[in-house]
């Protein structure tokens, strides 16, 4: 009789990343403060916030509860390689949320006119 053969074990040497499209390094399209660049996108937010969150959310392909979190914008962020900080991202969510989902609302629009969204 011959001896059980033992497998070899398995190594895993990288570690799999995000399958998405690959970070790009740019900034953000508009500035936090820059409502009149999009009057559309602001007078949304400012009259139907929940709509215009939802709007965001849906564009990321991200439940509609999730639009206004620190989570979104972070991952919108690091998806285009925007630089910055969690701590930022939370910073400006809270002190500023409607400023912070415009911004995001405009930033796809305009990538999306690129063809980059």
């Amino acid at each position: 009789m011959q001896a059980p053969v033992q497998a070899q074990p398995v190594v895993i040497v990288t570690q799999p990343g995000y399958s998405g499209r690959a970070p790009q390094n740019s900034n953000w399209q508009t500035s936090m403060c820059d409502c009149f660049s999009d009057c559309q996108v602001c007078l949304c937010g400012t009259f139907c916030f929940t709509c215009l969150a939802c709007q965001v959310a849906a564009d990321m392909n991200e439940c509609c509860l999730c639009g206004t979190s620190v989570a979104m914008r972070t991952l919108y962020r690091t998806r285009y390689g925007i630089p910055g900080s969690l701590c930022d991202d939370y910073m400006v969510t809270t002190c500023c949320l409607l400023c912070s989902v415009c911004q995001i609302k405009r930033d796809i629009n305009r990538r999306r006119a690129m063809n980059a969204f």
